[in-house]
């Protein structure tokens, strides 16, 4: 896993422009944390591109950015983030077509991809990845993100071509970027829809999940190379529960291969608790020996764990019992609330967001903080994020007010909470940015986009509906969450639920089918079956854990009383400061409603981002 930047200037000799490769070089130097191991910028005349190693397989062959030359010239060269966990069959493939390697390397594999098959290589990769090519033949740069959109890339287009980069912060690092954000871009950072292509900030456009682009003198051309289709399911229950464990058996053993250390992380739910049982038996196998797994919980002096609405119990017994189950090499990671407030961890989960993380505000650096535990001892992760969207897991496939609502079904009454935070800010700029306006028209957007079967009734109909939502909206904050949080450490965390074959497979069993024993998730626990205990087989949908520490809270309560009292806070023409004042006074919430202090966890973010960022505000 890596990071890239680059960019693009048909006006300008980048090659022999002396300022063309200290921006190159400060740009690519905001990535180091996503790529501590090795580092590369290459020049041509058109074009710059730069890149951050983390090295995962052949660490000595693989350096980049890459270069494909003949007759002593350059004729491709690749800047690539990622993996391609087919690069051995495609490997095979190009050396009976003729092609030579030099290295083990999946990037040098795409590298000839693309001089064989030019931008439709895109159609044979199975993987996570964002990647740049430039064509020296042609003087045009190729930008693609995966199917999925698990890796990001980010560009802005200039006067005179394109700059691009893993991360807003490598864009900002480039003089020519600007860091203004207006209400559109307020509103995309205070709602949780996550609107592709959209980027918070002006000018800047993310790069949609299985899009590519191709820059050229002319302009930018953009194209969906994969976008998920409707088509008939024709296979009985019997052969659908044997075709999802097929596949989830290939996925996960081709997502081991790695030339570091490998692991995955245990939640005890069923989601990871099956990644973890498949990788166990997968590598029992290969005589690789047991897998390491690794969870998370809280220190809570003076008390245990409080049931909410949503958590029946804690994780650690499940993952023990699971642990235990497929003879895991099992680690506990016991966070103190002192250390989710520590303003040095703050300002690293900052750091690698590039924007506020005001919603889960205590996950953000309880998940850094797990991911720097756990690249202590591995470098590589599994994981069973996109599990819930594939397989109907959250709570709002089963609320009936949730599916019959006019918007996203993870802001309806009975799950908005999960997802406030705007409480506290100001009722006349609430009034401007009309968020319910544009969560409306956002909505509706995203309903054109959802494939249509013919014959289908209305109830699979609006469950083919809220499952496209929540693979292309929903899942999308998600997987930014946790490619930020990991990569903030130089750990790289694989997501098997996210393959596209998988995904394309499972979104068109018919929702009857998905849920055929009445239970969320039906589909997943019985191809799983055997491989897990009853107990985890058995466990409904748990989230992601919060802290049930008061102190953290009042910690909380603290910093957001000493920006109330700066009167330069930038945060302040943001907030009702009559509302703040009055929250500030009363005492500290019920512990067993750790998203109550939503409100207060978005001032401070908030705050915090435009002091660190420089950010101006055009509304």
């Amino acid at each position: 896993m890596c990071g890239i930047v680059g960019w693009v200037d048909y006006k300008r000799d980048l090659d022999t422009d002396p300022s063309a490769l200290s921006v190159a070089r400060a740009m690519t130097d905001t990535l180091a944390c996503r790529g501590p191991d090795d580092e590369g910028v290459l020049s041509a005349r058109r074009a710059v591109l730069g890149h951050r190693r983390l090295s995962i397989i052949d660490r000595a062959g693989g350096a980049q950015p890459m270069q494909f030359a003949a007759g002593g010239a350059t004729v491709a060269a690749l800047t690539f983030c990622g993996e391609v966990y087919n690069f051995q069959e495609l490997r095979a493939e190009l050396t009976s077509k003729g092609h030579t390697f030099r290295t083990r390397s999946d990037t040098e594999v795409v590298l000839h991809a693309y001089l064989e098959w030019g931008e439709h290589l895109v159609d044979r990769l199975n993987g996570m990845y964002a990647f740049a090519i430039w064509d020296a033949r042609s003087e045009e740069l190729l930008l693609v993100r995966d199917r999925m959109g698990v890796k990001p890339l980010y560009y802005f287009e200039s006067p005179n071509g394109i700059v691009f980069g893993s991360e807003p912060k490598t864009l900002f690092a480039h003089p020519g970027v600007p860091r203004t954000v207006d209400a559109e871009g307020l509103c995309e950072a205070l709602d949780m829809v996550k609107t592709p292509e959209h980027a918070v900030f002006s000018g800047l456009r993310e790069v949609r999940p299985g899009q590519l682009l191709r820059v050229r003198r002319q302009g930018i051309l953009r194209r969906r190379y994969w976008q998920l289709e409707a088509r008939e399911h024709t296979d009985d229950l019997p052969t659908t529960i044997a075709t999802v464990r097929g596949l989830l058996e290939d996925i996960v053993s081709r997502q081991l291969v790695a030339d570091v250390p490998l692991c995955s992380l245990l939640s005890g739910g069923l989601d990871s608790s099956a990644v973890t049982a498949l990788a166990a038996r997968t590598m029992a196998e290969r005589g690789d020996g047991p897998v390491r797994s690794f969870s998370v919980d809280f220190a809570n002096p003076g008390q245990g764990f409080a049931p909410d609405a949503v958590r029946s119990a804690p994780d650690t017994p499940f993952a023990r019992e699971l642990a235990a189950h497929v003879g895991a090499e099992h680690t506990e990671v016991l966070l103190d609330s002192a250390e989710l407030v520590d303003p040095a961890v703050r300002a690293a989960v900052l750091r690698a967001t590039d924007l506020p993380p005001a919603f889960w505000g205590d996950m953000w650096p309880s998940l850094y903080l797990l991911f720097r535990a756990v690249r202590q001892r591995s470098t590589v992760a599994l994981s069973g994020e996109s599990a819930d969207e594939l397989f109907g897991g959250y709570m709002w496939f089963r609320n009936p007010n949730a599916i019959a609502a006019d918007t996203f079904p993870w802001l309806t009454s009975g799950s908005a909470r999960y997802f406030g935070g705007l409480g506290l800010l100001d009722r006349g700029l609430l009034d401007k940015l009309d968020i319910p306006g544009y969560r409306a028209a956002r909505y509706r957007e995203a309903l054109t986009e959802v494939p249509v079967l013919a014959g289908e009734d209305g109830v699979e109909r609006r469950m083919r509906e809220i499952t496209h939502l929540n693979l292309t909206r929903f899942v999308q904050t998600l997987l930014d969450r946790k490619d930020r949080m990991s990569m903030a450490v130089g750990l790289e965390v694989r997501v098997p639920f996210c393959d596209h074959r998988l995904v394309e497979y499972v979104f068109n069993v018919p929702w009857a089918m998905k849920t055929f024993d009445g239970r969320e998730k039906s589909l997943l626990r019985a191809a799983t079956a055997d491989l897990l205990p009853a107990s985890v087989l058995q466990r409904v949908k748990t989230p992601y854990p919060a802290t049930q520490d008061p102190r953290y809270e009042q910690a909380l309560r603290r910093q957001l009383d000493a920006v109330l009292a700066d009167p330069n806070a930038p945060v302040r023409p943001f907030l009702d400061l009559e509302r703040v004042t009055r929250t500030l006074g009363r005492s500290a919430g019920d512990v067993s409603r750790p998203y109550a202090r939503g409100g207060i966890e978005m001032a401070l973010w908030l705050d915090a981002w435009l002091r660190a960022y420089d950010v101006t505000v055009d509304i």
